[in-house]
């Protein structure tokens, strides 16, 4: 399979991941369901999928998917360490979901860094320098 198409499969499943966990996020109440945080995540998402869909083996969509692949990594790492080095175990105790929710964490962690990889590979293409 492309180096490319595999990065469009796993950017967007990426982008799926972390709107699911951006709405656990709101639903623990670990985030606020305000305008703001609607608007960040629809630019993001938008920008997100302009640069993997649009500009499909282009530089600027490597370097787009690049950034924001490595920047979903932060989440993973920020709700397993928690606050004092207590992970999410501990606030999710007693609630519902938390399987679903403890398994995106995963998820956006293996997809945040494959696609990072494959973003990378396309940067350092030859085809990718031409354009």
């Amino acid at each position: 399979m492309k180096n490319s198409v595999m990065l469009t499969i796993t950017s967007l499943l990426l982008l799926l991941f972390l709107t699911f966990h951006l709405t656990g996020d709101i639903v623990y109440g670990w985030e606020p369901g305000g305008l703001a945080n609607l608007i960040v995540v629809v630019l993001v998402s938008v920008i997100w999928l302009y640069g993997t869909l649009v500009l499909f083996e282009r530089r600027a969509g490597y370097i787009i998917t690049l950034v924001l692949s490595l920047f979903s990594l932060v989440v993973p790492y920020i709700h397993m360490k928690g606050s004092k080095g207590v992970g999410v175990t501990s606030r999710l105790g007693g609630t519902s979901g938390h399987f679903f929710f403890v398994w995106t964490l995963f998820a956006i962690g293996v997809l945040g860094l494959f696609s990072a990889i494959l973003a990378a590979r396309g940067l350092w293409s030859p085809k990718s320098r031409n354009q």
